[in-house]
């Protein structure tokens, strides 16, 4: 089961980097939305014990450690003003310069 966990972590970060590292801005933003979708998965199998998050034991004797929950929570709240954030300028780029390529958006500097 850990093998599992570890080859979706590793493809959904492998994915959202590539998608990070695309041309489009849309295309960037989804990277990023993905990537940290790994990054919480990440922390949800590293605080788990025989791979039993800590909201789902019923047993009084070892529990899973609730904090990687918490931190998983706190993380997704984070992305997601980082991701409203990022749409946001993306939507003012697009309209600016009626494309959302990362090429053109470069050519503001000059």
């Amino acid at each position: 089961m850990d093998l599992i966990y570890a080859l979706t972590i590793g493809i959904l970060f492998a994915v959202g980097v590539f998608q990070f590292l695309r041309r489009s801005l849309l295309r960037s933003a989804m990277g990023l939305i993905i990537a940290s979708n790994a990054i919480n998965l990440f922390l949800l199998t590293t605080g788990a014990y025989d791979g039993v998050a800590a909201a789902y034991t019923t047993a009084a004797g070892r529990t899973s450690d609730a904090l990687p929950q918490a931190l998983i929570l706190t993380a997704i709240v984070i992305s997601m003003g980082t991701l409203s954030f990022v749409l946001a300028l993306i939507y003012v780029l697009s309209q600016r310069l009626q494309d959302s390529e990362a090429d053109e958006a470069t050519a503001l500097r000059h």
